[in-house]
C-alpha cells in the first residue's frame, strides 16, 4: 500500500500525518510512547492493525511531536502543546469531529483532548489507561524510587539492542521470545524516539495527574485493558468517566496494541451502538483571574482622570497578551479580568507576562489560574471551577501567580517551577486545596 506522508503545521513544528481508509468515520490513532510512520508499516503487525481500523473508518496517523518523522527542535513538548498538534492534523485533514483512540502515554493526550473540545469528538477509545503515574502511593503505576532508577538506565542505555531486550521482556513477553522480534523492537525504539525524547516522554507520563480531567469527559467512552497488573488502574479511571465501558482483552502483555486482533473489532462493536452525544454544555476549560494590589490607595493617590488613564493602560496590556496567548476574555470587574484558556501552561506564562507588563507601570497585580469542568452559560463559562479560580487569585499576594494541583499536574514536563504552598480553604468553595506559586518558567 503506497501512503502519502504530509504534514501539519503546529506552533511552527512540522507534524508527520496519514490518512488511510475512506470509512463514514473519521478516527485518529494517539500512538503509545512513540512511533514512525514509515516503519510502522514495514512491520506485519502494525501494518494489520491499522488496516483492520482503516477498514471501517478514515484512518488518521501522526507521528507525535519529538517523534517518529516530526518535528524534534527545542525542549520535549507538554501535554498541551501535544494535544494542539492533534487539532492541527485534525484541522489539515479536514475532521470536524473524530473518535479518539489513545493507547498508553498517548491516553492522557486523548483524554485532555476529548474533555477540552467536546464538540470536535465523537468518542474515545484508551488502551491500558492510567490515571495516575509515579509518586503517589494509592494510584502509583511504578514506586518513585523504582522509576527514578529505570529512568536513569533509560537514558543511559536507549537504543541498545541490550536495553531493548530487557524492556521487550518486561513488557511484550510473547515477542522477546523471537530474536526477529527482538531485533525489529530495538529498530522501532530507535526510530520512534531519541534518548532524550524516550526519556522526556516517560518522566512526563509518570508526572501527570488525569484524576480531576477524567470527570470531565463527557463523550462515549470505552475502556480497554490487558493483563492482570492493569486491571485496578483501568477500573479506577472508569471511576472517574461518567458511564464508561470496560472490556478485558485476552492476553498479558502490557505494550502493543498491535498485540489483540481483538481491539479493532471491540472499537468497531463499541462505535455502532454508541449514541451521539449532545451539544456539549460543559467542557474543560483553564481560568485565569488578575487583581490589582493596593488599587484603591493608588486611585486616591493619582486622582479620578489619571486613574482612569491608568487603569485603561492596565487593560490594554492584560488584552495584549491574552491575545498573545490565544485567551478569551470573559469579563472585566473594575481594576480585574476573567480570561479563559484551552490550555494551563499558556495561561501561566500569560499570567507572568501580564506581571511584567504591569510592573513597567508601577502596578502590581496577583494571578490565579486553575483547570476545571465548567457550565456554558451562553458562550461563556461558569460554575465551581470559574468560582474556585477567582478564590485562588484572592489567595496570592501581590506579584504572585497562584496555581491549583490540577493545574501543576497537567504542566508536567513544561519547565515551570513551583513552590508548594500547602492546603487552603478557598473561601466559598468546598474542601481544601493545595495551592502552588510559580516560581520560574
Amino acid at each position: 500500500m503506497e501512503l502519502a506522508i504530509r504534514y501539519a503545521r503546529s506552533g511552527g513544528a512540522a507534524i508527520a500525518y496519514q490518512v488511510v481508509g475512506t470509512g463514514p468515520t473519521d478516527l485518529v490513532f494517539v500512538p503509545e510512547f512513540m512511533s514512525n510512520l514509515v516503519y510502522g508499516w514495514e512491520s506485519p503487525r502494525w501494518r494489520d492493525f491499522y488496516e483492520r481500523l482503516a477498514s471501517f473508518s478514515r484512518l488518521i496517523l501522526f507521528d507525535k511531536r519529538g517523534t517518529g518523522l516530526s518535528d524534534h527542535s527545542g525542549g520535549f513538548p507538554t501535554l498541551e502543546t501535544r494535544m494542539e498538534d492533534v487539532r492541527a492534523v485534525l484541522d489539515a485533514v479536514g475532521s470536524r469531529k473524530t473518535v479518539l483512540l489513545g493507547a498508553q502515554e498517548g491516553c492522557a493526550m486523548a483524554c485532555l483532548f476529548a474533555a477540552t473540545y467536546p464538540e470536535r469528538t465523537t468518542a474515545l477509545v484508551l488502551f491500558q489507561p492510567a490515571s495516575k503515574g509515579a509518586g503517589d502511593p494509592d494510584e502509583a503505576i511504578w514506586a518513585e524510587e523504582v522509576w527514578e532508577r529505570e529512568l536513569a538506565d533509560l537514558r543511559e542505555r536507549w537504543g541498545t539492542q541490550e536495553f531493548s531486550d530487557k524492556l521487550l521482556a518486561e513488557i511484550a513477553p510473547s515477542l522477546a521470545a523471537n530474536a526477529d522480534d527482538r531485533a525489529w523492537f530495538a529498530n522501532w525504539a530507535r526510530v520512534g524516539a531519541s534518548p532524550a525524547a524516550a526519556y522526556a516522554l516517560n518522566r512526563i507520563y509518570a508526572e501527570t495527574d488525569l484524576r480531576d480531567v477524567l470527570p470531565a469527559v463527557r463523550v462515549p467512552t470505552l475502556l480497554l485493558y490487558r493483563g492482570d497488573s492493569m486491571e485496578s488502574r483501568a477500573r479506577k479511571v472508569q471511576e472517574r468517566i461518567p458511564a464508561a465501558r470496560l472490556i478485558r482483552i485476552p492476553g498479558d502483555a502490557e505494550w502493543g496494541i498491535f498485540l489483540s486482533p481483538e481491539i479493532p473489532t471491540e472499537i468497531e462493536r463499541f462505535l455502532s451502538g454508541a449514541e451521539e452525544a449532545a451539544e456539549p454544555d460543559r467542557l474543560l476549560t483553564t481560568v485565569l483571574f488578575t487583581d490589582l494590589v493596593g488599587a484603591t490607595a493608588r486611585a486616591a493617590e493619582l486622582g479620578d482622570s489619571a486613574w482612569r488613564d491608568l487603569l485603561t493602560r492596565h487593560h490594554n496590556v492584560i488584552r495584549r497578551e491574552i491575545t498573545r496567548y490565544r485567551g478569551r476574555e470573559v469579563d472585566t470587574a473594575g481594576d480585574g479580568l476573567f480570561a479563559t484558556f484551552d490550555g494551563p501552561a499558556r495561561a501561566i506564562r500569560c499570567a507572568d507576562a501580564i506581571r511584567n507588563g504591569l510592573r513597567n507601570l508601577q502596578l502590581d497585580v496577583r494571578v490565579g489560574v486553575h483547570t476545571g469542568e465548567c457550565e456554558l452559560v451562553g458562550d461563556k463559562p461558569a460554575g465551581i471551577a470559574v468560582h474556585t479560580g477567582a478564590r485562588i487569585a484572592a489567595a496570592a499576594n501581590g506579584g504572585e501567580i497562584l496555581v491549583s494541583s490540577t493545574v501543576k499536574d497537567l504542566v508536567a514536563g513544561s519547565g515551570i517551577s513551583f513552590d508548594d504552598l500547602g492546603t487552603h480553604a478557598l473561601k466559598g468553595v468546598p474542601g481544601e486545596w493545595r495551592l502552588y506559586a510559580v516560581t520560574s518558567l
